[in-house]
């Protein structure tokens, strides 16, 4: 039996008014040091540099997700029927702690460190933590089992859905999240239907034919979003940049050419892997502390690379074509670039659409109005387009303009 809190908790949201937290357990988590950390790892990273109002956090994502997660639970009538209590426990607190092992400016981070969020979440979960504390307080399952649902191991199916597949409640929180402090209006869901219609089958999340028109809408407001925000070109340029730096950075510590205790923390990361106390000090704080610092540090490369990026002076870009690499090529001798002056970044439609979305992949289902169960293409002519039509795809060079430096 889990208690619930004498007062409920509540937190005042931006977007669903008031997130209320009934469970006492939840309240643990939320106040533990590892997830209070999220408070200082932004959502977005690079695209504040041309959306200024994207500064919202982690934190307030995770907590959006959570609300979402009890949303479905109080308004999907048969959830109660298929997850006893403490599967609704596993499933409240997953969706809470699903992001908790991001890495400071996250998706930089993960490419330059082969750090892979997902598995530092379980390990977090799991570790020696604050967090793991009050799990093992409530129930001596409840870590391992969190853990599992957010490496998908397929021990709760149900609930993996609910969290991780192709219309789940972390990408609706996110969507709409970042849409308005973005003020991109393409976020715009209608979550409610889209709540109401969901049903299980089979162990399966399915949704009622009534829901198809959300979930269209859903599809398209996540590929702008990602063509018109997330992979915008001068965001793109300021991840580029820090992964940059992150790379100098990875070199000059394993060549034993920057002593500085202040980076230490990522040294530990770097030599041992995955390592609680020090994955806790990193955070967006602690990676623009280390930039400023370096900024004055006496590698030539690296101290350029970071008054440039306190400045903004990001890298400039310049679109070519697969069978243009020759442009590239000049471009990268002219300026006498290094290996950290420049990135050729492929990006493509596929990545989303195809990859992600293709019906028959992801198996977003539909429970027909003749109870049959259909793929998504199957009833929509505009996804059944969308998959079969060909593939946007953008190939850029990312360079330093040393003519301005």
């Amino acid at each position: 039996m889990f208690p619930k809190l004498e007062r409920k908790k509540v937190f005042r949201d931006p977007l669903y008014g008031y997130i209320y937290v009934t469970e006492a357990v939840i309240s643990d988590l939320i106040d533990t040091k590892e997830f209070q950390r999220l408070r200082r790892i932004r959502q977005l990273s690079g695209v504040s540099m041309v959306f200024h109002g994207a500064e919202h956090s982690r934190f307030s994502h995770s907590l959006g997700v959570y609300s979402l997660a009890l949303n479905v639970l109080e308004e999907v009538d048969i959830l109660k029927q298929k997850l006893s209590e403490y599967e609704q426990i596993v499933y409240l607190a997953s969706a809470l702690l699903h992001d908790v092992g991001h890495g400071p400016y996250s998706h930089a981070f993960e490419h330059v460190f082969k750090v892979r969020h997902e598995k530092s979440t379980a390990l977090i979960i799991t570790g020696n933590t604050e967090i793991h504390e009050v799990l093992n307080r409530y129930d001596a399952h409840l870590a391992a089992d969190i853990a599992s649902v957010i490496l998908k191991t397929g021990k709760f199916p149900i609930i993996e859905q609910l969290i991780s597949s192709q219309l789940d409640v972390d990408r609706m929180d996110y969507l709409e999240r970042d849409a308005f402090h973005t003020g991109a209006a393409y976020g715009r869901l209608d979550k409610d239907r889209i709540i109401r219609m969901l049903t299980i089958v089979d162990n399966q999340v399915v949704f009622k034919e009534g829901a198809v028109h959300a979930i269209e809408n859903y599809l398209m407001s996540r590929y702008h979003m990602y063509w018109q925000v997330y992979y915008h070109p001068v965001a793109r340029s300021y991840e580029v940049m820090l992964e940059s730096i992150y790379k100098r950075i990875l070199d000059l510590i394993k060549s034993h050419q920057l002593d500085d205790e202040y980076a230490d923390y990522l040294k530990i990361i770097i030599e041992n892997g995955f390592e609680e106390n020090a994955y806790f000090e990193l955070d967006d704080y602690y990676v623009n502390g280390l930039i400023k610092r370096f900024s004055h540090c006496d590698d030539l490369i690296l101290s350029e690379l970071c008054n440039e990026f306190l400045k903004r002076k990001l890298f400039k870009y310049i679109s070519v074509n697969t069978n243009q690499e020759q442009i590239f090529k000049d471009i990268i001798d002219r300026n006498h670039l290094t290996a950290y002056e420049y990135k050729i970044d492929y990006i493509s439609q596929a990545t989303y659409l195809v990859d992600e979305f293709d019906i028959a992949v992801s198996k977003i289902l539909i429970l027909s109005k003749d109870g049959e169960l259909k793929t998504l293409d199957q009833i929509s002519p505009i996804i059944r387009g969308l998959s079969t039509s060909g593939i946007k795809s953008d190939q850029k060079l990312y360079y330093r303009d040393k003519t301005h430096a």
